[in-house]
């Protein structure tokens, strides 16, 4: 039987990426190798790109569960008691208004804790995490040098890549790169990243579409009625879920058309989970031990099922066409910034 090419993407929402950290770490417990070395292509979205590109640069989705339980609290400014974490809630609700709702400096900080100065041309892993240039209304999407025309994103820092694809829209500030490129989270247009990275690997890698399988994680959805809008402020609240669950929805759509599942064999296999309506929201890092409870549990469940199409024999070793160099001269002549590519 020809091999089969797998790619794991990962949907964005916020504090809520404990649930495929956590899901990621206990199938990663069971494993020979490293979970990303399983597959050829990785996507992640927001905070699903964080998690994509920490994997991609050797982290254990352990760790990567680890920087969202010890900095999840202080990333959404809820590390200070019940009672202040509580005033400070309502005063963030009424700043939200008119302002970001949130500081970037501590998720910026805590990314440097983890990622440091290394960059997107040290993945072990291709790489694909969905960005938005909101000046020029453009998709913008950070890639591993996959193919030969992809000359540049390699060069970049790996945690000016991850603040760019998290950068959420009034939550966040938009972020400004080192090459001075304002860029707002990827969930604009793809929080679910499985169609970007199914055409990705179609038209870019040349990959056979019907010999694609497809591990498609998300973070939790929310059980509601239809929206009944009262008032503007509710509605820009539930439109914003609206058109995330839309394009979710048309994503999941794409990947299944191009991939021949459903009609013609499996290629996608979703994992996600549903709560109580406002249960788990993007920034309430009060609820990070249920959503690791939820990961865990579905991981126990799933591994069997999953193992003999994921998990059976680690992906062919990732060669990108244009590597780091050691070390790089600056204009003055000294050398440099650059880590070699592990």
């Amino acid at each position: 039987m020809p091999p089969a090419y797998k790619i794991l993407s990962i949907d964005g929402g916020g504090i809520r990426g404990v649930f495929p950290a956590a899901f990621l770490a206990k199938l990663e417990d069971h494993l020979d190798a490293p979970l990303a070395s399983y597959f050829d292509l990785i996507a992640g979205t927001s905070t699903g790109g964080i998690i994509a590109i920490a994997l991609g640069l050797g982290l254990t989705a352990k760790e990567i569960l680890k920087l969202y339980e010890e900095q999840g609290p202080a990333i959404f400014d809820q590390q200070h008691g019940a009672i202040a974490n509580f005033l400070l809630q309502r005063w963030r609700g009424a700043r939200h208004l008119c302002a970001s709702k949130y500081s970037s400096k501590p998720l910026h900080d805590a990314l440097i804790g983890v990622l440091g100065d290394r960059r997107l041309g040290e993945s072990r892993t291709r790489l694909v995490v969905p960005a938005w240039h909101p000046m020029l209304e453009r998709v913008y999407i950070y890639k591993t040098a996959h193919h030969p025309r992809l000359e540049t994103d390699y060069k970049v820092s790996a945690v000016d890549a991850a603040m760019a694809t998290a950068a959420a829209p009034t939550f966040l500030d938009p972020h400004t790169t080192e090459d001075a490129i304002e860029l707002v989270d990827g969930g604009v247009w793809a929080n679910n990243p499985i169609g970007v990275a199914s055409i990705e690997a179609i038209g870019m890698l040349n990959l056979p579409a019907d010999r694609l399988k497809i591990l498609s994680i998300g973070t939790i959805n929310d059980v509601k009625a239809p929206p009944r809008w009262k008032g503007k402020l509710p509605m820009v609240t539930s439109m914003a879920r609206l058109f995330m669950a839309g394009q979710s929805h048309s994503a999941m759509g794409t990947a299944k058309i191009v991939t021949g599942d459903v009609h013609h064999r499996q290629a996608i296999w979703r994992i996600d989970q549903t709560a109580p309506l406002g249960r788990y929201t993007l920034d309430n890092a009060r609820r990070i031990a249920e959503m690791k409870n939820r990961g865990f549990t579905e991981a126990r469940e799933q591994l069997p099922i999953l193992r003999p199409h994921f998990f059976a024999e680690q992906a062919k070793e990732f060669v990108p066409f244009h590597s780091l160099k050691p070390e790089s001269e600056s204009i003055d002549g000294k050398k440099s910034a650059l880590k070699p590519a592990a």
